[in-house]
């Protein structure tokens, strides 16, 4: 599981990534300092030490955004020879414990990608602020009417796939987006099904809702990044497979 993290000294929650390690014996994660300036690195380094070889960090020399520092960590995890590849928020707003759910939905052999979704259905703990719950259903809304998919929320942090040829070159170059990057991936995979046939994105890319998941102080993502975001899901969808007439 790839972690990226900037500027996490305070919020890092090492004891998480402990227990997660202690419940499930074949989860490993590759942290990824994205350049920080406030010990980040040191300290993944002593989480690293103390879990021995099932966390693997990786330093960037700069910051280079979410999208970069995901790109770099899942491109290790593939070096590693890792069967399931994920990437999560290190701030855990959904919990580690809901990994193994995660894994379960690949004993359906054709699926290769889950996305976690943050939808609020009852027996479930999603607490989510409202103003950022209604800007992420226009998003997604805008998002899923793009690319041609009913896909109900991109943005969340919890991913999780096979380390297949078709996703490993969806990651070999760079995102042209940050923020949006969970877009641009999948309009990465839409080319792949038009120009290669290796996936049916509709069929073998699955939403899990999530049993749990919480809007955790710190965020990165601030509503003045509002326009920014708008522009860079405008420029993936202007470039999308959908558009051009490609599927």
């Amino acid at each position: 599981m790839v972690v990226p993290c900037y500027n996490e000294a305070q919020r890092f929650d090492a004891a998480e990534f402990y227990s997660a390690l202690a419940r499930e014996p074949l989860l490993e994660f590759v942290l990824v300092d994205d350049g920080s300036s406030d010990g980040t690195g040191e300290l993944l380094e002593s989480v690293a030490a103390q879990a021995g070889e099932r966390i693997d960090v990786l330093r960037l020399p700069q910051n280079r955004g979410k999208a970069e520092a995901v790109r770099a960590g899942v491109l290790r995890a593939f070096e590693l020879g890792a069967a399931l590849i994920g990437y999560w928020d290190a701030d855990l707003a959904t919990p580690l414990s809901v990994v193994a759910d995660f894994a379960e939905v690949f004993e359906r052999p054709q699926v290769v990608l889950v996305l976690g979704s943050r939808v609020a259905l009852m027996g479930r703990h999603v607490e989510r602020d409202l103003r950022r719950h209604y800007l992420g259903r226009g998003f997604a809304t805008l998002v899923s009417m793009g690319l041609g998919l009913r896909v109900y929320d991109t943005q969340c942090g919890a991913k999780l796939f096979r380390a297949v040829p078709v996703m490993r070159r969806a990651f070999e170059q760079p995102f042209e987006q940050n923020w949006t990057f969970d877009v641009e991936l999948l309009a990465r995979l839409l080319r792949e099904e038009a120009e290669t046939g290796e996936i049916r994105v509709k069929e073998q890319c699955v939403e899990l809702p999530l049993a749990e998941w919480r809007d955790k102080p710190g965020s990165k993502i601030k509503l003045s990044h509002v326009p920014r975001i708008v522009w860079e899901v405008a420029r993936v969808l202007y470039d999308s497979p959908r558009r051009h007439g490609r599927r």
